[in-house]
């Protein structure tokens, strides 16, 4: 019996995936726990495994296929003996969103091969030499039950008057799908088109104006949304991620009323410390860094000022026990943030050895929806670009983030006295429904203080 595998829901909020890679093809094998496809969800690219045993009978979604619905089918398998009665199927079933049933193909046809019936009314109006020419590739049933495409590439190939018989298919095996009408009609819309309803029709002025409303549409995805310029330049679709990310950080800036909270930091002591460490974690292998001991700051931070550790939900006003520090890492599709988890709790040596672990893993696109869905509060470092200072942008729905900028050696009065100090500018962007401007400048001086006193954070 065919086995269905179906788009499986890899987070509690996926609702859509793209289907990025096919890791198998018609033929194999495949057992429980074989690695099937890579997914990309709005945060991730993740690796699907198989929980079935059976042989690859049909892949159903082309790589690289956007939106395509948690639950739909997009494999299938088929079982011991199975292999030569499922191996028809793909010239029989659509590409993803195409919507329609294995025997709609099937249907479809006999209306097309009655077409030429009535061509014998043609003499008068143009001779029968003139009709077979356009109708016989469509309506000859050896030649289109040949051809690999699916049922709604095959409409709009009909409605386009565009020869299906002469392209070539993108999708699995070879098949043509819609995306592949779309590209054949973008590049000589008009013509076609018009040539096919006249000559269906009679040569009619009623039946050919209908066609230039059917070609437009394909048009616009292919002129970068009607941005026409002179200056050399690329277009790049966005993923799912840059989507999301777009969304999001849109929502936050138009929903949420930031209030931003400025301090400098002196590091000297912090730097001091952090090199003591190092030298004694050396035979670990373990090497700390000042972002490592910055998530450590904030998480201790927030705890002792509790009223920042916090997120705002409507009408109510959630307080959290723990802090699980978000660090935003940039990842090749986009920014990501992994979480160290209670970090108030772990060692800067486990801080760090997990920071290191799970960027690693955000930047191969491999992290799983624990590792980043969740945080109570982020932190955003940009100072190893020399950035001096920045406003970040609240990553909902927690209430605050921390934009930490360089170290950078500056005029500072220390004991009353001018000199030169390393100094590190840090601003905290704060949800001001949920965080008063006096309890955020309240965790911002209880960050500042355990940095330049940086004993607190290994007692």
């Amino acid at each position: 019996m065919p086995i269905d595998i179906t788009m499986p829901a890899l987070s509690p909020t996926m609702e859509t995936g793209t289907l990025s890679k096919w890791l198998v093809k018609p033929g194999d094998t495949v057992k429980s726990g074989d690695v099937l496809a890579e997914i990309e969800t709005d945060k991730a690219t993740m690796e699907v495994e198989s929980i079935d045993e059976g042989v690859v009978a049909e892949l159903l979604v082309a790589e690289g296929t956007e939106g395509v619905p948690v639950g739909q089918v997009i494999m299938r398998l088929s079982g011991d003996g199975e292999a030569a009665a499922t191996a028809p199927l793909p010239s029989s079933r659509e590409g993803p969103g195409e919507g329609a049933t294995p025997a709609a193909p099937v249907k479809e046809a006999p209306p097309k091969m009655a077409a030429p019936a009535p061509s014998p009314s043609l003499k008068e109006g143009g001779g029968p030499s003139d009709s077979p020419p356009p109708t016989a590739p469509a309506s000859g049933s050896g030649t289109e039950e040949r051809v690999n495409a699916s049922p709604l590439a095959r409409r709009l190939a009909e409605a386009a008057g565009i020869d299906i018989a002469t392209l070539t298919g993108t999708g699995p095996g070879g098949r043509i799908v819609k995306a592949d009408i779309e590209a054949a009609a973008s590049a000589a819309p008009l013509p076609p088109a018009g040539v096919a309803q006249r000559e269906a029709s009679g040569g009619g002025e009623s039946a050919a104006a209908p066609a230039p409303a059917k070609t437009p549409p394909p048009a616009p995805p292919a002129s970068g949304r009607g941005v026409e310029s002179d200056i050399p330049h690329e277009v790049t679709k966005l993923n799912n991620i840059r989507k999301v990310i777009a969304r999001r950080l849109t929502e936050a800036k138009a929903t949420i009323p930031h209030i931003y909270l400025t301090v400098d930091v002196r590091l000297d002591a912090l730097l001091k410390l952090r090199g003591e460490l190092n030298a004694a974690l050396e035979p670990r292998k373990i090497k700390l860094s000042v972002n490592d001991m910055v998530i450590k700051a904030l998480a201790l931070a927030l705890r002792q000022v509790p009223k920042t550790n916090v997120s705002f939900a409507g009408d109510t006003l959630i307080s959290y026990s723990r802090a699980d520090i978000s660090v935003a890492v940039a990842a090749p599709s986009g920014l990501i943030t992994p979480i160290i988890v209670g970090a108030d709790a772990k060692p800067l040596s486990v801080i760090s050895t997990e920071m290191k672990a799970l960027a690693e893993k955000a930047r191969d696109g491999k992290l799983q929806p624990h590792e980043y869905q969740g945080g109570t509060a982020s932190v955003s470092n940009l100072g190893m670009f020399g950035i001096k200072a920045f406003d970040a942008v609240i990553n909902p729905p927690q209430a605050m983030i921390l934009a930490v900028g360089a170290g950078e050696a500056r005029p500072y009065v220390i004991d009353g006295a001018l000199a030169i100090a390393t100094i590190m500018t840090v601003t905290g962007s704060f949800d001001h429904r949920a965080i008063d401007g006096a309890d955020g400048a309240e965790l911002m001086a209880a960050f500042k203080g355990l940095i330049e006193a940086p004993l607190g954070l290994v007692a």
